[in-house]
């Protein structure tokens, strides 16, 4: 995202703190699509009614937040990921056979125009295959790529040392991308998935970010 619109909406957080209705849509339409392929990821279908849950609460505290944009996104991001942990506990205590709390389910049905704004990783396709990743390395991955946060900020989500995060993210991007090459003639071709991981796994490794530069 450009620096200009970076610094809109870090007037906007301020402005919405304040109870500036219109501010409050601009954080919205930022973080929304975010969050919604950030849950679809834990909870499947059920993805957009975590997210409606997780806004009640956003909307409630955000007077008392503290911290600029990225901490604001991983808060909203530690919320959603709360609220869909505790949707997965309540799915797993009915008597239907659900997925339980450990379970990466795939990604939600069709979606809507909100959501289909995303652009880089945040494809179907995509997430399915972030999904099938084991769950520490999903989550990270998630987090790094689909939401948008540093390891520090996706750390204090996930309760997890940054050097943790990072090792999880480069293992995950690392088999995403041994998944995508080489494929075969029937595979998702890797053009399908917008914002390939590749690039992504290169920065981690070659920024100093990867497993390798983790102690």
């Amino acid at each position: 995202m450009e620096r200009a619109d970076e610094e809109r909406l870090c007037r906007a957080l301020r402005a919405a703190q304040d109870g500036d209705e219109e501010s409050f849509r601009m954080l919205y339409r930022d973080v929304q699509p975010r969050l919604i392929r950030f849950a679809g990821a834990l909870v499947g279908p059920d993805a957009e009614d975590v997210t409606s849950e997780a806004w009640l609460q956003i909307a409630r505290d955000l007077p008392s937040f503290r911290g600029d944009l990225d901490g604001f996104r991983g808060w909203t991001a530690t919320i959603t990921r709360h609220r869909a942990l505790d949707h997965l506990r309540r799915r797993s205590r009915r008597p239907n056979g659900d997925v339980p709390v450990e379970a990466l389910t795939t990604m939600a049905a069709e979606a809507d125009t909100e959501v289909a704004a995303l652009d880089g990783i945040a494809t179907r396709d995509a997430i399915r295959l972030i999904a099938e990743l084991p769950r520490d390395q999903a989550e990270a991955v998630l987090l790094r790529v689909v939401v948008g946060l540093d390891a520090k900020t996706a750390g204090k989500v996930l309760g997890k040392r940054s050097g943790a995060v990072r090792t999880a993210s480069y293992r995950g991007l690392r088999r995403l991308a041994d998944r995508l090459s080489p494929a075969p003639a029937d595979a998702v071709p890797p053009a399908r998935l917008a914002g390939d991981v590749r690039p992504l796994l290169r920065r981690d490794k070659n920024g100093g970010t990867g497993a390798e530069g983790v102690t």
